[in-house]
C-alpha cells in the first residue's frame, strides 16, 4: 500500500535538491515550474527567501508531485489525481492556508478547484482555457514576409516595454511596465526578437525565455492590432523557435489561448503540436495572504 505524504519548505535549494529530478523528468509539461524557479533560484531581485511556500508529494519515497505557493496566493501545481487534490486542498486548508487561485493542467487543476470550494466554500472562476504546445519539426513560413528578424537590444528598450504594455491590456492584465518597474514583471528575464520590415521598422516581436533542462519556452508573441494577418507572428516565432533549437533545446514549448483558432492554427502550421490542455482558476473569496510562511508542522521538512 502506498503512503502519500506531502513535504513542505521554505528553502528553495533543499526544494530543488529533492524534486529537481522529477521536475527535470517531464520538462514540457513542467516547464512553468521550471522556468519560474529558476528564475528565483538564480535572480535575487525575483525572490524573497521566506515568502514562498513549496511542498513536494512523496509516495514510497518517489516524488510524485510537486506545488509552490508564493505571496500572490495563487497556487501552481503538477499533475494530480482527483483523489490527490482533494487531499491537498484539505492540508491546505487545515494549515491556514488562503488561496487566491490555482495554474495547472486542466484536470488538475478543476479537481483542485472543486475540491477548493468543497473545503472552504469559495467559488472558482475558470479565467481562460489554455493549450500547450510542443514543437516537432519546425516548419518556417513559405514565403517569409518581407523584412527579417534582429536581437532586441537596449537601444530597443522603449519600444519592447510599450509593446508589453500593449500585451499586457489585450490579456486583461493590471501591471505597471515601465522602467522602473521593469525588472519586477514576468517580461524581464526574457530574450526577445523583432521582425522588422525592409525599412527597419519593427512590426512583431516574440521571447524566449532562458533554456532549463533542454527546454525553452516561446513567450509572449505579439503583433500590434493594426499590422496582423500579415504573416509577422508566423515569421517571428519560427525564427525564435530555430534559435532555441540551435542553442541545444530538446524542448519547444508555447502555451496558447484556446478560444484563439486563428493563432493555434498559426503555431500547429509551423509545427507544433498540441500536448495538454490547461487552465487557471481565480477564488472569489479567497484573501491573498502576504509576508513569510510560518508556523509549518515539524514533520513537513
Amino acid at each position: 500500500m502506498r503512503l502519500d505524504a506531502w513535504h513542505l519548505t521554505e528553502d528553495i535549494d533543499d526544494f530543488l535538491a529533492r524534486a529537481g529530478d522529477f521536475l527535470r523528468s517531464r520538462p514540457a509539461l513542467h516547464n512553468t515550474p521550471l522556468t519560474v524557479i529558476e528564475k528565483w533560484r538564480t535572480r535575487p531581485d525575483a525572490f524573497d527567501p521566506g515568502t514562498v511556500l513549496f511542498g513536494r508529494l512523496e509516495s514510497d519515497g518517489e516524488v510524485q508531485a510537486i506545488f509552490y505557493l508564493p505571496p500572490t496566493r495563487r497556487l501552481t501545481l503538477t499533475l494530480l489525481s482527483p483523489e490527490r487534490a482533494d487531499a491537498l486542498a484539505a492540508h491546505l486548508t487545515g494549515l491556514g492556508h488562503a488561496l487566491s487561485g490555482v495554474t495547472a493542467d486542466h484536470d488538475t487543476a478543476t479537481a483542485f478547484a472543486e475540491a477548493w470550494q468543497r473545503h472552504t466554500g469559495a467559488t472558482p472562476t475558470l479565467r481562460v482555457r489554455m493549450h500547450l504546445y510542443r514543437l516537432s519539426t519546425l516548419t518556417p513560413p513559405t514565403p517569409p514576409p518581407d523584412g527579417r528578424s534582429r536581437l532586441v537590444g537596449e537601444q530597443d528598450r522603449e519600444h519592447l516595454m510599450r509593446w508589453c504594455r500593449e500585451l499586457a491590456a489585450d490579456l486583461g492584465e493590471t501591471v505597471t511596465i515601465n522602467a522602473d518597474s521593469w525588472n519586477s514583471t514576468r517580461f524581464a528575464e526574457k530574450h526577445y526578437t523583432f521582425w522588422e520590415n525592409p525599412d527597419g521598422t519593427p512590426v512583431s516581436m516574440a521571447g524566449a525565455n532562458p533554456m532549463v533542462a533542454g527546454m525553452v519556452r516561446v513567450d509572449p508573441v505579439y503583433t500590434p492590432a493594426h499590422l496582423r494577418g500579415r504573416g509577422y507572428a508566423a515569421a517571428v516565432t519560427a525564427e525564435v523557435s530555430r534559435a532555441a533549437l540551435a542553442a541545444g533545446a530538446t524542448e519547444v514549448v508555447l502555451f496558447t489561448d484556446a478560444g484563439n483558432p486563428t493563432s493555434n492554427a498559426l503555431y500547429e502550421r509551423l509545427g507544433y503540436r498540441r500536448v495538454a490542455d490547461w487552465a487557471p482558476y481565480d477564488f472569489t473569496s479567497a484573501e491573498p495572504k502576504a509576508g513569510r510562511v510560518t508556523n509549518l508542522p515539524e514533520q513537513h521538512t
